[in-house]
């Protein structure tokens, strides 16, 4: 039986193919646009290599079983069909096993992230010779991290290095920040590679299907698929847009005589302590530090009061978990719970799940309003943008309350902690208040 990889035509494909057969890169990522032959790719990749070396185990992943078998398996039955290789290999529907002749191995997986299942233990204690998943951008960072740990299957048999190909869209979540960033600016570390590719790189594809793609009326949609676009977010639960985020950083704001400080002390692992201060609603100061003791975290917002003549009042700190020692310290601040119940602001009463939603919903409307402005230097500022783009509606209409998706699972997308958003959002509760006071002035003016 004779497979030969030499039908992939286009001069991207190639490159990701000696890449993918190289001593040096473990992790490739490949596309960036529709149409531009991923799955191909990927499909072509693990058939050769289940040719070339018998008794491995590979696998082909998505986010859900049922997008791999309805798209990319389809992709791997096409090319069986069009070498005549139907014979070499067994399929089992049930348990989701490709065997070929000569007892190599594809297992099809689901990678979905599950609340019930955070550290994907379905993946098991299986290990993989390599693993190819198709549109990652589906997936978590944290379900990448573990399925790059499964591969080490008879590698030194073989002389083989640990190999994972990733295609994918483009997506403003951890592939963004992982490989196209770095990519960008040059960074990259050696054992990663990035080959975007689009559908202009297609010299094989319909024109009809281009003619498609310049239609399609959302920008965004657009963008990403034609163009290859990677600045545009079409989550439609998103709660801020890139534009208006990017305007943060240079936005005019009325001037203002009041201070504030908010403060997200770091709980665990790789968790930041963060102090920002305010005037108004500018953002003067971020200061940013590891995690650091309780009274520690209090002499630096002394610190920082002093500096800016701030008073306890407007001192806002996250007291879930070590924070809560902190606002015992400073007695006469403010203790922000993100899970307490939402602030009754009496006309502009609306139905939130917790405080945190209440008070990310606020932030998003000030910053679509322009009302906010932050000075940050690049790296921090980098930072604060990826954050602001995870934060997304997630209310279930059952439930009729407007809320945010839970912090992990922005943890999930972007491998660590959104502590530069949150300490934006913690901000807000003063908004909240202020709304407050607004609401019984009007009270009794009518009186």
């Amino acid at each position: 039986m004779i497979f030969n990889i030499n039908f992939l035509k286009t001069k991207k494909q190639k490159l990701a193919l000696s890449l993918l057969f190289d001593l040096v890169h473990t992790e490739i990522l490949f596309g960036g646009g529709a149409g531009s032959g991923k799955s191909l790719l990927g499909c072509v990749w693990l058939i050769a290599n289940c040719f070339k070396y018998p008794k491995t185990r590979w696998l082909m992943g998505r986010a859900t079983l049922k997008s791999l078998k309805e798209s990319t398996l389809n992709t791997f039955f096409d090319i069986i069909s069009k070498f005549e290789l139907k014979e070499a290999i067994k399929y089992n529907q049930n348990s989701g096993l490709i065997t070929f002749f000569n007892e190599a191995e594809i297992l099809l997986k689901d990678l979905a992230y599950y609340p019930s299942d955070p550290n994907y233990d379905s993946l098991g204690s299986t290990e993989f010779t390599g693993a190819f998943i198709d549109e990652c951008n589906e997936i978590t960072y944290k379900c990448k991290e573990v399925v790059s740990s499964r591969l080490r299957y008879k590698l030194n048999e073989y002389n083989l290095i640990p190999k994972l190909l990733m295609t994918c869209n483009p997506a403003k979540n951890w592939v963004y920040h992982e490989f196209y960033k770095p990519y960008k600016e040059n960074t990259m570390p050696h054992y990663k590679a990035f080959i975007p590719a689009l559908v202009s790189d297609n010299k094989f594809i319909s024109p009809h299907y281009i003619e498609n793609l310049r239609k399609l009326k959302d920008t965004a949609t657009r963008e990403r698929l034609l163009n290859g676009n990677w600045e545009y977010d079409d989550d439609p639960n998103k709660l801020f847009e890139y534009d208006d985020i990017l305007d943060l950083f240079s936005n005019y704001i009325e001037s203002s005589n009041e201070y504030f400080l908010s403060c997200d002390v770091a709980r665990k692992g790789e968790d930041k302590t963060v102090l920002m201060a305010w005037r108004g609603l500018e953002v003067l100061e971020i200061q940013t530090y590891p995690k650091t003791k309780m009274n520690e975290v209090a002499d630096l917002i002394n610190t920082m009061r002093m500096k800016y003549k701030i008073p306890l009042s407007n001192v806002v700190i996250d007291e879930d978990g070590v924070g809560g020692g902190v606002v015992d310290l400073l007695d006469g601040c403010k203790g922000f719970i993100g899970g307490s119940s939402q602030i009754n602001t009496g006309s502009k009463l609306l139905n939130y799940r917790n405080l945190r939603s209440q008070c990310y919903f606020k932030l998003s409307d000030l910053v679509k309003e322009k009302k906010i402005r932050i000075n940050a230097d690049p790296s921090v500022r980098d930072l604060i943008i990826q954050e602001l783009e995870q934060i997304k509606d997630c209310g279930d209409a059952s439930d009729r309350r407007l809320a945010i998706i839970p912090k992990d699972i922005i943890k999930d997308a972007i491998g660590r902690s959104p502590d530069y958003a949150d300490v934006c959002m913690m901000r807000c509760l003063f908004e909240l208040k202020q709304e407050i006071d607004i609401d019984f002035y009007s009270y009794f003016a009518k009186l």
